[in-house]
């Protein structure tokens, strides 16, 4: 195990097993071959050729669009490949910033290969040494992604219709109780992006960073349930477990990795420092 190990497996993906999905000549998703051939029976709003999928001409506007998803979603959880709907919905877009062509739930994003964004915080804390230590959740056992694993102090997935700084304060107070003054002194740093391959389908995902510096004095208090606990961890027992582990949620590792890099932490000496820096950012 090692650093480029972990951002190897979340770049670990073969698109000659998906079919490109294309809306108003934008490719906003990948579609895995045999769910591509079932969708015009779903919904007639799916267009399938050959080489692609896409959405009937007559389907102009958002709510239409987003109409012959919510279908395709239903579908899924009838066909068992979804568990069930989240009723939380994603934006599709063309690029990040430009206004949603439609929206997904997102239970089914990754099966439709539709990029999605996310926050990540870094909660960390300055001892009196100079030396950092960073706040590391265990995920409950219950959850149904990464159960039992590692995590960042607050993540969480881009709602449509919340700008980030909104989500950073919903998330925040959720996941680790803390209230919006706080979570407004939490510095963007940067984003990370990976494309990989599940049992699902395609995660095309982009995660925005941050970095909360918090009082010696705080402790963080979970309220929805996804985290067990937090622990406050020195910089080096964290990168020691993110590079000889699977411990950690598959992404945070990269996040963590990021933080380590930005710190000074994780030099150019690090024989796979240039690949390290060029893989968390494809």
């Amino acid at each position: 195990m090692s650093f480029l190990d972990h951002i190897r497996a979340c770049n670990a993906h073969d698109l000659s097993g998906f079919r490109p999905f294309d809306v108003e000549g934008h490719r906003i998703g990948w579609i895995r071959h045999a769910l591509a051939e079932r969708l015009p029976e779903v919904d007639p709003g799916f267009v399938v050729t050959a080489d692609r999928v896409t959405l009937a001409p007559e389907l102009r506007d958002f709510e239409a669009r987003s109409a012959t998803l919510e279908h395709a979603a239903q579908f899924l959880v009838e066909d068992g490949a979804v568990k069930s709907l989240r009723n939380e919905f994603y934006p599709v877009l063309p690029k990040w910033g430009a206004e949603p062509l439609m929206r997904i739930d997102r239970a089914a994003v990754a099966q439709f290969g539709i990029a999605a964004y996310g926050i990540h915080v870094n909660g960390f804390v300055r001892q009196d040494d100079g030396s950092l230590a960073l706040w590391v959740g265990h995920r409950a056992r219950d959850r149904e992604v990464a159960p039992g694993q590692f995590d960042n102090l607050i993540a969480g997935g881009q709602p449509i219709g919340l700008s980030l700084a909104e989500n950073l304060v919903k998330e925040a107070q959720e996941e680790a109780g803390i209230g919006a003054d706080l979570a407004a002194r939490a510095l963007p740093v940067g984003a990370l992006s990976y494309v990989m391959e599940t049992q699902a389908g395609l995660k095309r995902d982009t995660l925005f960073l941050y970095d909360l510096e918090l009082d010696p004095g705080f402790v963080p208090a979970n309220t929805d349930g996804e985290v067990e606990k937090f622990e406050l961890w020195p910089l080096d027992r964290v990168a020691e477990s993110v590079r000889t582990t699977g411990d950690w949620k598959f992404n945070v590792n990269l996040v963590v990795i990021d933080f380590l890099v930005r710190h000074g932490w994780l030099k150019p000496e690090e024989p796979d420092y240039l690949d390290i820096v060029a893989g968390l950012r494809r």
